[in-house]
């Protein structure tokens, strides 16, 4: 059988471990406009390697004091003027009883629920307890695969028999809890996606194993749109038919016909018949930074905002010994606008290339000059490897050739003593 397994409440869970009065209370973690890495103070930056599949690479240290942590959010969250900002990002089940949902705006999570505790994310810690989690569990089953930060699939075929799946993945949640304090789900079935589903309806702490006999009796009833990979296009056309249920949709086969492939594969995973492998290595497709911030209309800060990305970003890929060819720039707008583009160079790729054509882009993007700007994000992937073979620029190769000599000096220089310790001099903040 294949198992998923979703750690309960993650944050606030994680949160948990370190802070153990926390159990039982009506707790939140809350993330809000990051300007940390935008300041002039040196950030301790730690670099993950292996951090899955849509997991970030580089994470910044907290510091804030244990002895407080209750009041470290005030800081964080509320502003000189005396407004509340920030959103909720995880929840504990007690505080989920209020209304309190991921997204709710901390003004509002505080009003439903008057005596809640709020937490700062810290996704350094978040992300370093994921992978002590992962090791253990890549000791106890043969092929794991990460899923997030918090869920992860595993492929027991071979190595326990299916009667005995329920009693394995059993005793696994309480070793897992009991070792790191982590409560975890974990479903088993013949499908990894059937699987997934499963643990949505035994959260929190549970287990279940359905064999392929049973997925149809197990799942029939349950509402389309709680199945992984429906989304809002198909759940709206499932509406527009009256299909309610997964038995419904699983009497339908000539309803995935307009979707191809994609939906030919979906109607595989609602009958639990897909066979998809449990994948534990596949290569890097795509690396990316970006930020949330209050908006702002000064350009020049923007630029100088776009070239702190491009430099943390250009650290990573070079440290990661990566060649994108693709690079990928968006903005938006304080009232909801955006603009996004894409664009291919095949060259050697160098920091210097990476920030003059992140600013290059982005003012290419800004259309509405006159709007405030919140969000900015550069990502890169179409990398070059033995299977993604490139015919690199020879105009541009000699200069690309002596600015990544430079890059590989640069990265040693940080790698000692912190990934700020050079900087351009237009980053700095006036």
């Amino acid at each position: 059988m294949k198992i998923h397994l979703d750690l309960d409440c993650y944050f606030v869970s994680a949160e948990r471990t370190r802070y153990p009065f926390l159990k039982g209370k009506n707790v939140v973690v809350v993330k809000s406009s990051d300007n940390k890495i935008f300041s002039n103070k040196n950030k301790d930056g730690v670099l993950l390697n292996d951090s899955g599949a849509f997991n970030s690479v580089l994470e910044f240290r907290n510091n804030y004091d244990a002895n407080n942590i209750l009041g470290a959010w005030r800081k964080e969250f509320i502003s000189d003027e005396g407004y509340i900002h920030g959103i909720v990002i995880a929840k504990s089940y007690e505080a989920k009883k209020y209304g309190i949902k991921t997204g709710t705006p901390l003004k509002e999570a505080l009003v439903l629920c008057p005596n809640l505790l709020i937490l700062p994310s810290d996704h350094l810690y978040y992300q370093t307890l994921s992978q002590k989690l992962k090791e253990y569990l890549e000791y106890h089953i043969p092929v794991l695969e990460q899923y997030s930060i918090d869920e992860f699939f595993g492929d027991l075929n071979g190595w326990i028999k299916d009667e005995d799946t329920l009693d394995f993945i059993t005793k696994l949640r309480d070793d897992i809890l009991r070792i790191f304090d982590l409560p975890i789900t974990i479903g088993a079935s013949k499908s990894k996606w059937i699987a997934k589903f499963l643990t949505d309806t035994v959260k929190p702490f549970g287990v279940t194993a359905v064999p392929q006999e049973k997925v149809f009796d197990t799942t029939d009833h349950i509402d389309v749109n709680d199945f992984p990979g429906i989304g809002r296009a198909l759940s709206k056309r499932c509406d527009y038919f009256k299909i309610k249920t997964l038995g419904e949709l699983r009497a339908k086969p000539r309803f995935f016909e307009p979707y191809g492939k994609t939906g030919r594969d979906l109607y595989k995973r609602i009958c639990g018949i897909d066979n998809e492998k449990v994948i534990a290595y596949s290569d890097r497709r795509g690396i990316g930074i970006s930020r949330n911030f209050v908006a702002i209309l000064d350009r020049n800060e923007v630029f100088r905002r776009v070239m702190v990305l491009a430099r943390y970003l250009s650290y990573t890929i070079t440290k990661l010994k990566l060649n994108p060819t693709t690079f990928y720039f968006k903005i938006r707008y304080e009232y909801g606008g955006k603009a996004s583009q894409s664009i291919t160079y095949n060259r050697l790729f160098n920091e210097r290339f990476l920030i003059d054509l992140a600013q290059e882009m982005i003012k290419k993007l800004d259309f509405h000059i006159n709007h405030k700007i919140h969000f900015i994000a550069i990502s890169a992937s179409n990398f070059i490897s033995r299977a993604n073979q490139k015919t690199l620029s020879l105009v541009d190769l000699e200069r690309d050739s002596k600015f990544k000599s430079l890059n590989e000096k640069l990265e040693k220089v940080r790698d000692k003593y912190g990934v700020d310790v050079v900087r351009y001099g237009r980053e700095f903040e006036v």
